[in-house]
């Protein structure tokens, strides 16, 4: 894929939040990705599809600096992914295999800790924090888990709690890697209404991987914007001209949480026997 933004159309204001340039990576001696270089700014929401080995989950996590490129340059919002410190900018949902199940904490600690940056591990909470963590647990329907080790849960159960973990602070990025396995179909069009309110109404940028092709092409569009190997990107931009008044995650989920206060079930992750 030749250099160039993957958002033609967004306004020249608009920041670049994801900056590739010539970035390859190989595994062994095997080439996954090679020489990819796109650009992503503000209220882009990028749909990243491809065929198992093609590359998605390994893309996304040397954006979050997990894994380093074998050549060319990755920056978050201006800055060079090794130096950049700004992680709270940043929600992260990895695939749900990712995760050690012995890792001995509580699903609240959990879901607070995405509220401390990598440079902040010793930051003191603050009441409006603690707000925001119930906020977040009543969102995801995880109250009643809060005091669990996240190991004694279900893997639906846990894909909840880094959802709640994810969106907790409001990100001005959010990127999500299959964050609707497992998820029942009526829920899957909950999580996606949300997603898309969050995106035409907030000021956040979305950049995620899904096998759910009908999704992906009934919002971002039919063709991809670009592609990379077996890789392909779907996009969309929002640039409304009104933005929603509240900021905080509570309304950005309004609508999760009126069906649960109406008593309606709602099943976010996993079966319903979890």
């Amino acid at each position: 894929m030749a250099n160039s933004s993957l958002s033609p159309n967004a306004a020249s204001c608009h920041q670049e939040v994801i900056s590739l340039e010539d970035v390859s990576f190989s595994y062994q001696q095997q080439k996954v990705i090679s020489g990819l270089s796109f650009a992503v700014k503000e209220r882009d929401f990028i749909g990243l599809i491809g065929t198992n080995g093609a590359g998605k989950t390994t893309l996304l996590r040397m954006i979050v600096g997990l894994l380093k490129p074998a050549s060319g340059t990755i920056r978050l919002f201006g800055n060079n992914v090794d130096k950049f410190k700004e992680w709270e900018k940043i929600g992260y949902v990895p695939q749900k295999n990712s995760f050690n199940p012995l890792f001995p904490a509580t699903v609240r600690e959990v879901v607070l800790s995405g509220l401390i940056g990598r440079n902040k591990l010793f930051k003191k909470l603050t009441k409006a924090d603690y707000k925001k963590g119930e906020d977040a647990l009543l969102a995801m329907g995880i109250v009643d888990l809060k005091d669990k080790r996240i190991g004694q849960l279900s893997g639906g159960q846990q894909q909840r709690v880094f959802l709640a973990r994810a969106l907790i602070n409001n990100p001005s990025l959010l990127i999500l890697d299959e964050p609707t396995v497992g998820i029942d179909t009526e829920t899957q069009e909950s999580f996606f209404h949300m997603i898309k309110h969050m995106h035409q109404h907030h000021n956040m940028t979305f950049l995620m991987v899904s096998h759910d092709l009908d999704m992906i092409r009934s919002y971002l569009g039919e063709r991809p914007a670009a592609q990379n190997g077996k890789l392909k990107f779907h996009i969309k931009h929002s640039h409304e001209t009104q933005d929603c008044v509240e900021k905080d995650l509570a309304h950005s989920l309004k609508g999760l949480r009126e069906q649960m206060e109406s008593g309606k079930e709602v099943v976010l992750i996993g079966d319903r026997n979890s």
